[in-house]
């Protein structure tokens, strides 16, 4: 059973400390959140992405994608954008409102790159094709990988935390801003 936090500072706290846990472990229920996103037209997006490092002291979760993916280009016109996390064994929704920045090249890029070019997820970012593509059959055996990887990086700068707990003595809500906090109806 977990902790029953009575506290807005407690609830940050482990807000963060659950985030940290995701980026961490592949079994964490936050470890794939879904990122909503808008298009030039308005039209709204949303997919299922994974989170792969959170810094606390930077309100910052990153994320790692195919440059060529339609949210790329979403984010280089738009870069608001909201993710929403849920949790079975805590019954909480947290939804985050982020600015995002994609990094396409640079040295950090060229880094996490080369840590992961030798990983099976690289295979992810050296398709010939671009997400989205059309295909003939259903799995494409015949493609060989790109030369070139597709890798990016998605900084997703925290700006807001919504909080919703849902418990049976009653749902509690929360809304946590860098130095504020205020408890909200569910």
């Amino acid at each position: 059973m977990e902790k029953d936090f009575q506290t807005l500072q407690e609830i940050r706290q482990h807000i963060w400390k659950e985030l940290g846990r995701a980026s961490k472990d592949r079994h964490h229920a936050w470890r794939t959140p879904v990122l909503a996103t808008v298009s030039g037209e308005g039209e709204v997006n949303a997919r299922t992405v994974v989170l792969r490092e959170v810094d606390v002291d930077q309100h910052m979760l990153r994320f790692y994608t195919d440059r060529r993916s339609p949210k790329v280009s979403e984010l280089q016109q738009e870069r608001n954008a909201m993710i929403v996390f849920w949790s079975t064994r805590l019954n909480w929704q947290l939804r985050v409102k982020v600015n995002i920045s994609v990094e396409t090249d640079g040295p950090e890029v060229q880094a996490l790159w080369q840590r992961l070019k030798n990983s099976p997820s690289a295979s992810d970012y050296l398709g010939l094709s671009a997400p989205g593509s059309s295909l003939q059959e259903a799995y494409s055996t015949s493609q060989e990988p790109d030369t070139v990887h597709h890798f990016a990086l998605l900084s997703a700068h925290v700006q807001d935390l919504d909080w919703l707990e849902l418990r049976r003595g009653g749902h509690r809500r929360a809304r946590l801003h860098n130095d504020t906090a205020q408890w909200l109806t569910p």
